[in-house]
Formats: C-alpha cells, sequence, structure tokens
C-alpha cells in the first residue's frame, strides 16, 4: 500500500510552499513543530490499525483537516469524525446525555480513577461536578501556589548541577512533586515514592490502550487483559485509601492546606451531603493522575517550542524576570505574564495533552446534517481540529500571538478544545494552567534554554501526547 503512504507533511498548510517529506518546517522563520505525515485518504483497515497501535495521531488522511465531518467503517464499527462546532456543541452540552465514554476508554481509565468525575455520567457526573466546583475556585487554586513554588524551588534544585539535562523527566518529577504537595501534603518519603513507581508502571504498561480494548463491547470484554490492571487497581486505591483514613483520624485543627483538606470538608449547602471516603479516594485517585501527567507533557513541549524560536523564548524570559514567580500570591499575579500564556495555549492548541474526546452515541441523533445511528464512534479530535484549516491561519506552525486577541475568550475559540468542552471542561484546568505558569517562570528566570542535537521530536499519541524520545536539553545561567 506504499501508494497510499507519506504524501503530504503536516506543515503542507502554509500554502503548500514548504512540502518536505522531513518532519520539521521553516518558512519565512515561523516554526512549522515536526508532526506525523498526513496521508492522501483514508488508511485502509490493515495499516489502520497497525498504526493506531504505534499512535493515534498517525492514522489521519489529508481530507481529515479540511472537512466538518468524515465517517468511517472499521471492523464492524461505524466512525464519525465531528470537527463541526455544531457537532461539539451537540454532543458534549445540548444532548451529552445520548452520548457515553465507549468501553474502550473506561477500560483504561477506570482502573486510575474509579468511579471519580472523569468517569462519572448523569446525575452521578452533575451531583460530583456540583460538590467539587468549590475545589477550584479562583480563592481555592490561589491556596496552592506556594505548592507550585515548592515544586518549581525542586526543579531547579534537580538541574542546578547539570547542565546538560532530560527535561521530560525532570518535568513529570516535577509534576508529581506538585500534585503531591497540593493533593496531600506530601513530601519527599517512601510513600510518595511508592505512588510515583505505581502511576509510571500503569501508565507505560498495563494502562497502555491496545486493538483489544478497541473493540471490547463491556469493560470486563477481553477479560484476559484485565489482570494487570485490576492487580493495579487494588494496590493503587489501597494507598490512597491509607492516606485518607490518616488524614481523617487527625485533629481538625481548621488550617486548610490542600485539595484534601478541601474534599474532605466539601457539604452541599442545601442537603448538608458530604463526599464518602470512597468518593474522595476516587477524587484523589483521579486528580493524582490528571493533575500531573497531562502538566508534565504541557511544560516539556512548551520548552520544547521554545528552543526552536530563540526571539520568543527571550521575550518570554523577559516577562518573568521582570515579575519572579515566588512574587505571585494570588492568580490576578499571574496576568504579569501575557506572553507566558499565549505559550502555554499555543503548546496546547500543537499538543492538546488528550488528543481524542471519544463518545458513543446511545440512541440515534442528527448534526451537522449528519445521521447518526445508535452504537456510532463520535471523534472529536482536539489533535485535528487544533490544526483543522478551516479555524486556524497556519494551523500547523508556532504563532504563539495567535491567542493575544482577548476579544474572544481562548475557551470560545472555534475549533479549540483542551480542556473539552461544554459542562465537561476539565474542571482542573486553571490548576494545571497555574502549576504550568509558575514552573516554567522560575526555570525560565534562572535559565536559556537549548536543545542538544538536530533529530526531530515528534509527537505520538497514546494516552496523552508523548515526545518520539526524551532529548536533551542544555541550561545556560542567564
Amino acid at each position: 500500500m506504499a501508494g497510499e503512504g507519506v504524501a503530504l507533511s503536516a506543515g503542507d498548510v502554509l500554502g503548500k510552499k514548504c512540502l518536505e517529506r522531513v518532519a520539521v518546517t521553516r518558512c519565512s522563520s515561523i516554526f512549522v513543530p515536526p508532526a506525523p505525515f498526513v496521508y492522501r485518504k483514508d488508511l485502509p483497515t490493515w495499516r489502520l490499525l497497525w498504526n493506531v497501535g504505534r499512535s493515534t495521531l498517525a492514522i489521519w488522511p489529508d481530507h481529515a483537516f479540511e472537512t466538518l465531518t468524515a465517517r468511517n467503517r472499521v471492523l464492524g464499527i461505524e466512525t464519525l469524525l465531528a470537527n463541526d462546532p455544531e457537532a461539539v456543541r451537540r454532543v458534549m452540552i445540548s444532548n451529552a446525555a445520548n452520548y457515553r465514554r465507549p468501553a474502550s476508554v473506561r477500560r483504561v481509565a477506570r482502573p486510575l480513577g474509579g468511579k471519580g468525575l472523569f468517569l462519572a455520567e448523569g446525575a452521578d457526573w452533575r451531583r460530583q461536578r456540583r460538590l467539587l466546583a468549590s475545589t477550584f475556585t479562583p480563592t481555592s487554586i490561589s491556596l496552592l501556589l506556594p505548592h507550585f513554588q515548592e515544586a518549581g524551588r525542586h526543579l531547579l534544585h534537580t538541574v542546578e548541577k547539570a547542565r546538560e539535562v532530560n527535561l521530560s523527566r525532570a518535568f513529570q518529577d516535577t509534576a508529581l512533586e506538585t500534585v503531591l504537595r497540593a493533593l496531600f501534603s506530601m513530601r519527599e518519603n517512601r510513600a510518595r515514592e511508592r505512588l510515583n513507581h505505581l502511576v509510571r508502571s500503569y501508565v507505560e504498561g498495563a494502562g497502555r490502550p491496545n486493538l483489544f480494548d478497541g473493540f471490547a463491547k463491556t469493560e470486563d470484554s477481553f477479560a484476559f487483559l484485565n489482570g494487570g490492571r485490576k492487580q493495579f487497581q487494588d494496590t493503587w486505591f489501597a494507598e490512597i485509601d491509607a492516606i485518607v483514613a490518616d488524614r481523617k483520624a487527625r485533629p481538625d485543627n481548621g488550617e486548610r492546606r490542600d485539595l484534601l483538606d478541601l474534599l474532605i470538608e466539601i457539604q452541599d449547602v442545601d442537603t448538608g451531603e458530604t463526599l464518602s471516603s470512597t468518593e474522595i479516594r476516587d477524587q484523589c485517585a483521579t486528580m493524582f493522575f490528571a493533575g500531573s501527567e497531562t502538566t508534565a507533557r504541557l511544560m516539556f513541549w512548551a520548552t520544547y517550542l521554545l528552543t526552536q524560536d530563540t526571539e520568543e523564548q527571550a521575550k518570554v524570559r523577559a516577562e518573568v524576570v521582570a515579575f519572579p514567580a515566588e512574587r505571585a500570591g494570588n492568580l490576578a499575579d499571574l496576568q504579569n505574564w501575557p506572553r507566558l500564556r499565549n505559550l502555554l495555549l499555543e503548546a496546547l492548541r500543537l499538543y492538546p495533552p488528550v488528543p481524542h474526546i471519544i463518545r458513543e452515541a446511545i440512541e440515534s441523533d442528527e448534526f451537522a446534517g449528519e445521521k447518526v445511528a445508535a452504537g456510532t464512534q463520535v471523534w472529536l479530535s482536539a489533535w485535528v481540529m487544533h490544526r483543522h484549516r478551516k479555524f486556524w491561519d497556519r494551523p500547523t506552525a508556532f504563532v504563539p500571538d495567535r491567542f493575544a486577541d482577548k476579544s474572544t475568550p481562548w475557551m470560545l475559540m472555534a475549533g479549540y478544545m483542551p480542556f473539552g468542552a461544554g459542562p465537561r471542561i476539565c474542571i482542573g484546568l486553571q490548576f494545571a494552567l497555574s502549576e504550568a505558569q509558575i514552573v516554567l517562570a522560575m526555570l525560565l528566570r534562572r535559565y536559556r534554554i537549548s536543545l542538544l542535537g538536530t533529530k526531530p521530536v515528534l509527537p505520538v499519541g497514546r494516552v496523552t501526547i508523548e515526545p518520539s524520545y526524551e532529548p536533551t536539553f542544555r541550561l545556560e545561567m542567564g
């Protein structure tokens, strides 16, 4: 099938003036980051399945980045790629009750988050979202800024004796440091190392989606593959149960230090309802993964982009030198870094933490002129929409200034959904953005950062968008 293979680089959307088979493209000094090749047309089934197993980003035909809807059928499963904003609103907002996460997603996510907010549906989701809303208010996030600053100091201490470092690993360690401090006020100890090892082992092993997951009808299908996941879940939940039980057993001195304190004290103003220990456990487990893995990837990709645009890096560094992160006492202080904010929003556009949202239609529906039969898998792909030619000027290029115009808030921009959309937009988005701003501000204030070597760093779609390899960065005191 070589004739259907690689033909158009993801950089071809710059007017097709920079067509190359190499992944890295520059036109008029604008950086076009490396990306998987775009195919001329839909891949044959065998090739599609092969590519999905390697990266969910390496499956898209050229027309996916032009059209608003596209259908496909793979081994009896009807799929519908929906880029149209009307379709997104229908699936995620106005008729969200008709669309559920498919078993393939639940199989992978359930061991990590139990019945927490991420996998909850219907009335259960509405109840959890209502109760948790107070935990992620600006006031609550401002309470966590000292934890973010401490994590930034942890990163600086980690890299201070080395001028050539693996920032991918360093950011993962720092994001873990952040979430353990913000969630549990937990500093370095053996329990923390166990939690880190458990999650990393799961993400890199039993938790990695496989071909059987894609064809599973229920969470229990192909049970022979779920043994490692069940074993992880039992151990993982037992660790967090112990942390919650220990905190609840302590005398309440009225001090609110972290998210666990906030979760324990949650009370519905109308009913007096609180979260059970199991519910607190599941929310903590969900926050642990969502607050570490995805934010680590965001910080990595943002830093990588700055190494490819030294002019932009200098402008961001000037901001964080003028207002040091240590002076940030509330979320309003982070507005001193507009270029850093735009950098992160552009990094989220080019490398959305969760590249695809998949929903399965429970009953038949219709949107954007398309009839949707029950059982159809609807793909809302941030990876595709963020590079779609109808929504973006120079869609594959690194242009952080595209977010400088605040007349349209970024959460309302057509074709932009790095944290999901509608009522189910990620409740922790402000947590992630604030953490990334604080940590990167502290790193960039001290160092100019460059990348060693010229080998392209390609994005790979798995649970999150990972780098194809972990490059070495050079840090120079600035």
